[in-house]
C-alpha cells in the first residue's frame, strides 16, 4: 500500500494517518507520525522512546494485520491535543496466528514548526492496568 495521507493538518487526523502509515507496513512513514522525542507505551507502565518505540511498532506492524482506529475524543488547547481513540488489530497474520489486540489509546500530539501535528504520548492501552481479554503481542 502507498502512503497518500500527509501528515495531520488538524489533530483530530492523527490517528486516520497513524493507521494508513502504520497499515501500509513502512516502518519510516510511521516514524513521521512522531516527533523525534516522543514516548510510546507498548506495555502499561513501560514507555520508550526513539529506537524502541520504533522497534515496538515495528513488532505490530510485521503481523501484518491492519489497525482500524475510532477517535472518540479530541480536546484541543493551542498547539497540544488529547485525543482517546479506541483501536483494534484483529485478524490472521503472516504465519496464520490470530492477533487480536485492542485498547482505548489517551494520546498526545502537538502541532509543530511546520504546522503538522504528530504524538508526543502515545499510550495505546490508557489507563487499562493489563492487556486483559487481549491476545498479548510479544515485546509489544
Amino acid at each position: 500500500m502507498s502512503i497518500t495521507r500527509a501528515l495531520a493538518d488538524r489533530p483530530e487526523e492523527v490517528p486516520a494517518v497513524f493507521a494508513e502509515r502504520f497499515n501500509s507496513g513502512d516502518a519510516t512513514a510511521l516514524a513521521q507520525v512522531y516527533e523525534d522525542a516522543a514516548v510510546l507505551v507498548p506495555q502499561p507502565g513501560t514507555p520508550v522512546t526513539g529506537p524502541e518505540s520504533h522497534a515496538a511498532n515495528g513488532r505490530l506492524q510485521r503481523l501484518e494485520v491492519p489497525i482500524s482506529v475510532h477517535p472518540r475524543h479530541v480536546y484541543r488547547s493551542g498547539d497540544v491535543a488529547l485525543l482517546i481513540v479506541d483501536w483494534v488489530i484483529d485478524g490472521i497474520g503472516r504465519e496464520g496466528q490470530a492477533v487480536h489486540v485492542e485498547g482505548t489509546a489517551t494520546d498526545v500530539a502537538r502541532r509543530g514548526s511546520d504546522g503538522r501535528w504528530r504524538y508526543v504520548i502515545d499510550n495505546p492501552f490508557g489507563t487499562r492496568a493489563q492487556q486483559s481479554g487481549a491476545v498479548a503481542v510479544e515485546g509489544f
